[in-house]
């Protein structure tokens, strides 16, 4: 364990990294976290000369707020060495997080550990840049529990359901839809990357849902990964953004309950009380870690 940033990710707003006019709205969007994506949504002509826009609204927008991330390239392509080197050399300062793609070994997380610790030293930065990593091939599930305790510098895994239903062979329509499973077929991977981030002390984010037209089934996924202890979710379209911030946010109601019994909890433990009676229920140690991990942190660092 390790103190890292705390950083808000109820929401990464998926964004081109080759388009000004949708990094410009990413900026002024009420996302928490931005990804500027040098991956998928970028084609491999357009890749380097997208590295130039990443840099360049980073640098000239107004990011209050908002955790700034760019994804890279993996590490199986010629692009991922030079998108941390251009990207590092060029931002700076004015980047928050580094987020890696189909991560399947420690080595993998690792380096990119060293490359930026050399940089960092190279350039004087003085705060490091953290590493967000994508479980999104069966040999990263596998490895998952080793690769979120790998580095100080790791602060999320991301599950990455689409690239793991190709790795895994899962038939379904859309990426990150379950319709016709009797249930959640993804409940398994999700409580393993769940499990492994918080032995860790790391951060479990939820990934794409690709029908953004159908918000009643992404609040659906959404609430589902909540449950479980994921703290956010992707947005592959701006439209997402509000369900995620609203499911992902402790409601005003239950962190008014949550500040009163915790209150109530300290005065009879300052009068040598164990368990106590508020309003019917029966609230212990166990109800408030419950309470401070799962309502009280989350409204402290989203300001509520």
């Amino acid at each position: 364990m390790t103190d890292r940033p705390k950083r808000a990710r109820r929401v990464q707003l998926s964004t081109p990294g080759s388009s000004e006019k949708m990094i410009q709205k990413a900026s002024e969007s009420k996302a928490d976290h931005v990804f500027l994506d040098l991956e998928d949504a970028v084609a491999p002509s357009q890749k380097r000369d997208a590295r130039k826009k990443i840099i360049q609204g980073l640098k000239e927008l107004n990011w209050k707020g908002k955790t700034r991330c760019v994804r890279i390239n993996d590490l199986t392509t010629e692009y991922a060495y030079e998108d941390i080197i251009e990207i590092v050399e060029g931002a700076g300062e004015h980047l928050d997080t580094i987020m890696m793609t189909k991560v399947q070994t420690v080595a993998d997380v690792l380096f990119a550990d060293k490359l930026l610790h050399q940089m960092e030293k190279k350039l004087k930065m003085k705060r490091k840049i953290g590493l967000e990593a994508l479980i999104e091939e069966v040999e990263g599930m596998q490895n998952v529990d080793a690769i979120a305790a790998c580095t100080p510098r790791l602060e999320c895994l991301v599950f990455g359901m689409g690239d793991f239903s190709a790795s895994m062979g899962v038939t379904n329509k859309n990426v990150g839809d379950s319709a016709g499973y009797p249930g959640d077929v993804w409940h398994y991977a999700r409580f393993r990357l769940v499990m492994a981030c918080r032995a860790a002390g790391i951060d479990p984010v939820d990934g794409p849902f690709a029908d953004f037209k159908n918000p009643d089934a992404y609040r659906e996924e959404c609430q589902r990964s909540m449950i479980l202890g994921c703290v956010g979710k992707w947005a592959i379209h701006p439209s997402q953004i509000d369900i995620a911030l609203d499911v992902y946010s402790p409601k005003t109601e239950d962190i008014a309950r949550a500040r009163k019994l915790e209150k109530a909890y300290a005065e009879a433990e300052a009068a040598g009380l164990g368990a106590i009676n508020v309003d019917g229920i029966m609230v212990d140690v166990a109800s408030i870690r419950i309470l401070r991990n799962t309502i009280l942190n989350k409204a402290d660092l989203y300001g509520l």
